[in-house]
């Protein structure tokens, strides 16, 4: 059991990192913020409304793909029957996954959900919640960085992995680095282990703008909370009401990118002693949605020595889910 003094110790570092990153990605040029930091309690609320509102395709396309093709997805994870560990990166509230676990549940198949996230406010809430809403499940939360949680997963177990990372959260990275976090991923992995990942693919532009530029303003709360977060943890002064949000989409190379905006010339301070100066106009690079072809997810696969193994579309063919089973 952690000590008073030892969550003192881990709270005192995680605000040492949040700091040491907020600062040195507003040196940079453009400046930049680190999208992971989005995800407070306040920031995870906000991400739910998102996935509500009516411009917001992706989490939808991605549950019907879990709601209706669950038995095709599971009977592909369970394989040959052997016991597995079932790893989730950036779990969030699980809904998609749970549709998985039950089915999982009632084919009793042999296997633990091990749900990361770097969110504490998410994982505290899933091991308290899953195993009364899933009688059975085998759970253990693990609250961290994807790849320090996976050695911490593969400390506690030595079954086969199947890990998932859904909600196209690949696209989080520039394509290189999508390439680089699916090796990266592969090195954690041994032969035979299994990934599923969601990609959202390119379409009507259009349809993806609105998405991350919804009328209701969900999307600019969602970054600005970044700006409140920094305040609150970090003793910033940023006045939220000076910066705007700004979202692009490229067709031709399927990057669709988050901005905020300073609407004035203007200092912010951080800690008391940081100080960031934004010139009126100048922006803070958030985050970048990138989209992707059918032809590419099969080359990231074979480019990192996975092989692809299922593919798992929604009706309008506008999101994929695929299974890569490590060579």
């Amino acid at each position: 059991m952690e000590t008073a003094t030892t969550q003192i110790e881990v709270r005192s570092s995680k605000t040492t990192q949040f700091y040491d990153d907020v600062t040195a990605g507003l040196k940079q040029t453009p400046k930049r913020l680190n999208s992971k930091y989005f995800y407070d309690a306040n920031g995870d609320k906000l991400f739910q409304d998102l996935m509500n509102c009516e411009e917001y395709y992706p989490t939808k396309c991605e549950l019907e793909i879990f709601s209706e093709k669950t038995a095709e997805i599971c009977n592909a994870i369970i394989g040959d029957g052997d016991a597995f560990d079932l790893i989730e990166l950036g779990a969030g509230d699980a809904m998609k996954s749970t549709y998985l676990l039950k089915y999982l549940l009632d084919k009793k198949a042999d296997f633990t959900y091990l749900p990361i996230d770097i969110s504490a406010n998410v994982i505290s809430y899933l091991n308290i919640t899953l195993p009364v809403t899933l009688a059975g499940l085998q759970i253990t939360g693990l609250n961290g960085e994807y790849f320090e949680m996976l050695e911490k997963a593969a400390s506690i177990s030595n079954k086969r992995k199947v890990v998932m990372f859904l909600g196209s959260n690949i696209g989080n990275m520039p394509v290189n680095e999508a390439d680089g976090f699916c090796r990266a991923l592969r090195n954690h992995l041994s032969e035979g282990d299994m990934l599923l990942v969601g990609f959202d693919l390119k379409k009507n532009p259009k349809t993806i703008l609105a998405a991350y530029n919804d009328k209701g303003g969900i999307t600019k709360r969602f970054n600005l909370n970044l700006l409140e977060r920094i305040n609150r943890e970090l003793n910033g002064n940023f006045d939220l009401k000076q910066f705007d949000h700004y979202p692009t989409y490229d067709p031709e190379i399927g990057a669709c990118k988050s901005y905020l905006v300073s609407l004035a010339d203007q200092k912010v301070t951080i800690n008391n002693m940081e100080a960031v100066h934004f010139l009126k106009d100048e922006v803070i690079y958030m985050e970048i949605s990138q989209k992707f072809t059918v032809e590419q997810t099969d080359q990231m696969a074979v480019n990192n020595s996975f092989k692809p193994l299922n593919r798992f579309f929604d009706n309008k063919e506008w999101f994929i889910d695929v299974i890569w089973v490590a060579k």
